[in-house]
């Protein structure tokens, strides 16, 4: 087994700082505004809904893309 080094470490430390960090903009920033109003279930539906549509898309023209390249089509 490979010893690890302080730069993997500190590499690794930073990575997790900022994740946390953006978890909790994200928390912050998907809460509803002050004296605004909550987003419905529908919303929240539609807004799933979209994500898992963007992201299926986004997976099914990697994987187009990966396959025209070993079949040499690029």
């Amino acid at each position: 087994m490979r010893k690890t080094g302080l730069g993997t470490i500190l590499t690794l430390a930073v990575l997790i700082g900022l994740l946390l960090l953006a978890i909790v903009f994200m928390i912050i920033g998907w809460g509803a505004p002050e004296g605004g109003t909550p987003m419905s279930t529908a919303g929240w539906i539609a807004m799933g809904f979209g994500i898992v549509v963007t992201l299926a898309l986004g997976a099914g023209l990697m994987a187009l893309m990966f396959y025209s390249s070993r079949h040499g089509r690029d």
